[in-house]
């Protein structure tokens, strides 16, 4: 979707940059700079804002040959941010009835073609509409049966849909999942019981059949828990900036550590590392790293590189 950023509060009127967000293209957008093919599925209005989105991904080194342009009137989906108190930003949305409640099994699909390793998906696309729905939940029972890594980060937008809804959609979605990504209190979203534990959920996960649960712990981290044990990694110490998008980050880093073959610990790292870029600097994806920047936390502070 296209995203308009306000410099101060939308009442008060004042200038708005025009960008694209959307959580499944910040992550896509984190795997294309980190050296990764990448191919994005999905639907967009046959409006301005739309060829701003494939526009983007595509300077991005994105492959959109699946993007659909709907061409039955469906606008590209919107939302506002504004910055409220320090980092704490608000987010309006305007996907209703838009170009991507509409996708469907049929828009993504074909997308699985051989050779695809990660399928990403998101709770936030089947929160837009029953269509939307059906194609997360027809990609991932596909991408399953045919050895895909399923990764599914719940996501959750309260300002989409309630927690019963999100429950009643995602749960049946861990039968297909491989890899299951929520923030600590997304996890009993994904659970018969929302009052467990962490630890009683996430057991409970990995006995339907996910092989790998990661909990994003913000500014204190991240846990990967698997049958075999937790690993811990600490966050990266930066001065925040923007919080939006730090998640979608960490998801790019961790999948990217993936695909490298990496171990947990190391997908962790690259995961908080990635994360730390996004706070750092404001944006959905705009600050994401390059591979070869990987290092520069490590460098010492007031370094200029020449």
């Amino acid at each position: 979707m296209a995203a308009l950023r306000a410099q101060g509060a939308l009442r008060l009127g004042g200038s708005l940059g025009l960008s694209v967000a959307g959580a499944e293209s910040n992550v896509a957008i984190g795997l294309a700079r980190l050296g990764h093919r990448v191919r994005w599925a999905g639907r967009v209005g046959a409006d301005e804002l739309g060829a701003l989105v494939l526009r983007t991904l595509r300077a991005e080194n994105i492959d959109t040959d699946h993007a659909v342009t709907d061409d039955t009137g469906r606008p590209t989906g919107l939302l506002l941010t504004e910055p409220r108190l320090g980092t704490l930003t608000r987010v309006s949305y305007y996907r209703t009835g838009s170009a991507g409640s509409a996708v469907s099994p049929a828009d993504v699909l074909p997308s699985l073609a051989p050779g695809t390793r990660i399928l990403h998906l998101t709770g936030i696309t089947p929160a837009l509409g029953p269509s939307a729905a059906e194609a997360v939940l027809a990609a991932a029972t596909a991408a399953r049966e045919a050895g895909i890594t399923v990764c599914l980060d719940v996501n959750y937008r309260s300002r989409l849909w309630t927690s019963d809804q999100a429950r009643t959609t995602l749960r049946p979605l861990l039968a297909h999942t491989t890899l299951l990504i929520a923030s600590e209190d997304e996890l009993p979203l994904v659970v018969d019981e929302p009052g467990a534990g962490e630890s009683e959920a996430t057991r409970s996960v990995l006995a339907a059949g996910v092989d790998e649960v990661v909990i994003k712990r913000g500014g204190r981290g991240a846990t990967t828990f698997t049958a075999e044990g937790t690993t811990d990694r600490a966050a990266r110490q930066v001065d925040a900036v923007d919080l939006v998008g730090a998640g979608d980050a960490f998801v790019a880093g961790y999948l990217s550590g993936l695909l490298d073959g990496a171990d947990i610990p190391a997908r962790l790292h690259r995961g908080v590392t990635t994360a730390a870029f996004a706070v750092a600097t404001r944006g959905d994806w705009e600050g994401l790293p390059t591979r070869h920047e990987l290092g520069l936390f490590d460098q010492p502070d007031g370094t200029t590189i020449r």
